[in-house]
This record gives C-alpha cells, sequence and structure tokens, in this order.
C-alpha cells in the first residue's frame, strides 16, 4: 500500500492536459514579449484577449524584472499601437501619424503626388 501511494504526486503529471501547459506557456511568452515591445499589460491584455490574463501578467512581471536587473533597455513596437477601448466602442477613427524623420520623408512625397494630381483633375 505505500508503494502505491508514494506515486500519487506522479499522476497529476500524467493526466495534465499537454495542449494547457502550451497555452499557458504561449501567453507567459506574449507577456514577456510585450514587456520588452514597451506595452503596456492593458495593452498587452486587449491585443491578445484570448490569452489566460495571469499568465499574460506572469511573463510581462518576469520580464520586467529580468530587464530591470541587466539593464536592459526595450525595444520600441514598429506596429501600429493599440486602439483604446473606448474609442473602438465609440466608433472613432483612429489616424496613425508618422513618428520618425524617416516615415515622414517618406509621407511627404506621397502627398505632394496627391496634391499635384488633385490641381490637373
Amino acid at each position: 500500500m505505500t508503494l502505491l501511494l508514494g506515486g500519487c504526486d506522479l499522476i497529476d503529471s500524467l493526466t495534465a492536459d499537454p495542449k494547457a501547459a502550451q497555452r499557458e506557456a504561449d501567453a507567459k511568452a506574449i507577456g514577456g514579449g510585450c514587456r520588452h515591445g514597451l506595452r503596456s499589460i492593458e495593452d498587452c491584455y486587449t491585443l491578445n484577449d484570448k490569452a489566460s490574463k495571469s499568465a499574460i501578467f506572469n511573463g510581462w512581471k518576469e520580464m520586467d524584472q529580468y530587464m530591470r536587473e541587466n539593464k536592459i533597455e526595450g525595444v520600441e513596437s514598429k506596429a501600429a499601437k493599440a486602439e483604446s477601448p473606448a474609442s473602438v466602442a465609440s466608433g472613432e477613427e483612429v489616424v496613425a501619424t508618422p513618428s520618425s524623420k524617416s516615415e515622414k520623408k517618406a509621407a511627404e512625397p506621397k502627398a505632394k503626388g496627391k496634391a499635384k494630381a488633385e490641381e490637373k483633375g
């Protein structure tokens, strides 16, 4: 009887769903990626609404601690910023504006070309 009860802690690991463990690990990685990408935890939740919020938070928190300990600076995300839930609910249109000099220069010729086309047409 003692031998049978000695292995009870192993039963949980044998019956655990590997897909659930993978989803948990993915959500933790999402949280870490959000922190490294300088996204707020709220933006991360909004962008990944199907992932576990607790796992996202744990990943975000672990990455935050790691970055602070190793003095690592975050990397600004090149993707468009997340729309705020209030503007989505009210139906407001969010317009992205170029933030860097290279993006502004790339946008200028297109705007001048459109203005010239409108003058001719």
